[in-house]
């Protein structure tokens, strides 16, 4: 068995699965550390020096399946990569595609990962920090936290470039952070410190508003508790200004509040009931 370590970088895994697939050796004859049982009955990793004769060819299409494919966490997260590339190395395309048992199983973490980037573009909430006083060009004007599932932060981030304009901006999480300067995004694969803790300590100055609104305009009457936590998983909650109002509002709907629609104040008011409903 032999033990690789690509310290979950594509770059490095490809150049570690091109010398793998040159030499002709089996997926079930390799791991990855990290991996679960992955060290059990490792041998020494190979020096990468000498190809072997092998040479493979790919569809280009293949490549970029495996790149996005890499920002999936979990078990056999290099393993079923190097599986699909084998198997499509050596004619069988088939590997590639949703029909197959390993390809079905690819393209579940492309999907995954599809949606964490969502997940970041809906839950990101920016706070505005205090103009600083003469302007800081190398400090970020607004600031945010957030903790995806996979390793979508480099590339999902490039969304909110022209979404924010000029302003200089930061997303920080617990393992890497984005800063844009207003003309480029720098990206850190370990999130220095400083940046996450002035994204996790910033006071939003217009927090209170916000959670007035959006507890106004919860409509209980509408409220699918299964189909809320599918669009806004509960793991967000923590990290979301309105998620602690979330549970005390899911509470109230339950227990009265999708009869009347309304808020308690307004379904307490005196009124004649027609129908079941307030005239």
């Amino acid at each position: 068995m032999i033990s690789l370590d690509c310290d979950d970088l594509f770059d490095t895994w490809r150049q570690q699965a091109r010398w793998l697939l040159s030499h002709e050796i089996d997926p079930s004859q390799v791991s990855w550390a990290g991996q679960q049982d992955a060290d059990l009955f490792a041998g020494e990793a190979p020096s990468l020096d000498q190809p072997g004769p092998f040479q493979a060819r790919i569809p280009l299409a293949l490549l970029d399946l495996l790149k996005n494919a890499a920002c999936y966490r979990g078990d056999q997260r290099w393993s079923l990569l190097y599986e699909v590339l084998w198997r499509v190395s050596h004619g069988d395309r088939t590997a590639m595609m949703a029909g197959d048992k390993l390809g079905s199983e690819l393209h579940r973490r492309l999907k995954s990962i599809s949606r964490e980037a969502h997940h970041l573009h809906a839950f990101v909430r920016f706070i505005e920090l205090p103009a600083s006083e003469p302007q800081d060009r190398t400090r970020p004007q607004y600031v945010a936290w957030h903790e995806p599932a996979h390793d979508i932060l480099q590339s999902a981030s490039e969304h909110f470039v022209g979404r924010m304009g000029r302003h200089r901006w930061l997303i920080a999480t617990p393992e890497d952070g984005v800063y844009y300067d207003g003309e480029k995004l720098l990206y850190h694969r370990q999130c220095p410190a400083p940046w996450q803790q002035l994204a996790q300590n910033a006071d939003d100055p217009h927090g209170d508003l916000w959670l007035a609104y959006y507890s106004h305009i919860f409509n209980p009457a509408r409220l699918n508790e299964k189909v809320m936590q599918g669009h806004l998983p509960a793991r967000f909650w923590k990290n979301l200004p309105e998620g602690p109002l979330i549970p005390a509002l899911i509470s109230e709907a339950r227990t009265g509040k999708q009869r009347d629609g309304q808020a308690s104040q307004i379904a307490a008011r005196p009124g004649k009931r027609i129908g079941g409903e307030r005239k």
